[in-house]
């Protein structure tokens, strides 16, 4: 029997994404604090805090249940570009990410009360030189809101991105491919193949190519 799956996550974009890949699940989200340790690389950062939100969500469930925690950060260099506070913070994020590239790394924990995975998948993404105009435009949009960097790549910055070296589901807040495979290994059901087919679905299609 497949156990059920629980998103530590309010985030819409989170939620669709599960859904756009077939997994059914329920919603119990995280409630923790997400400052940054001194020092602490931003890599050790989002592990962290994927981790620390399934392990929160999961310590309040009664029954045998997977939960799915996850956390999205954007950096340019060693700087980390978390949610703006406020406009004049938003665009201040633009005006650095402009005719720059910047890293989008998002950590991705999936627990039960026996076992653990987590990973990290790190995109590259490029924006073009943005004018005060176009800046002015997206933030009088108000989509900056609650986004980390500042921007929401499925919306209207897509128009901003002249490059993207990796998984572009990670930059919206969840890798699909790396997340269906944890969950597969964790015997979470989706209703996409049969659950035999889960763990070797990119070797199936390859099989039919003839590759």
């Amino acid at each position: 029997m497949k156990r059920r799956l629980i998103l530590a996550s309010a985030s819409p974009r989170r939620h669709e994404l599960l859904r756009q890949i077939g997994v059914s699940f329920t919603v119990d989200a995280a409630d923790l604090d997400e400052t940054r340790h001194p020092g602490e690389p931003i890599l050790s950062y989002v592990s962290r805090l994927s981790l620390a939100k399934a392990r929160e969500v999961l310590s309040r469930q009664q029954a045998d249940v997977i939960v799915l925690g996850a956390d999205t950060a954007v950096a340019l260099g060693e700087e980390l570009l978390s949610k703006p506070l406020n406009l004049k913070q938003a665009r201040r994020m633009l005006e650095s990410l402009s005719n720059a590239m910047h890293w989008v790394h998002t950590g991705v924990t999936v627990m039960s009360a026996y076992q653990s995975q987590t990973k990290i998948v790190s995109t590259e993404v490029r924006f073009c030189a943005l004018s005060t105009s176009a800046i002015d435009a997206y933030l009088q949009a108000g989509e900056w809101q609650g986004k980390a960097g500042g921007y929401a790549i499925q919306g209207l910055a897509g128009r901003f991105v002249t490059h993207i070296n990796g998984s572009y589901s990670a930059v919206v807040g969840l890798p699909l491919y790396e997340t269906s495979e944890m969950l597969a290994q964790m015997d979470v059901d989706t209703s996409m193949t049969p659950p035999q087919a889960h763990s070797s679905a990119c070797a199936a299609v390859g099989e039919m190519d003839g590759r």
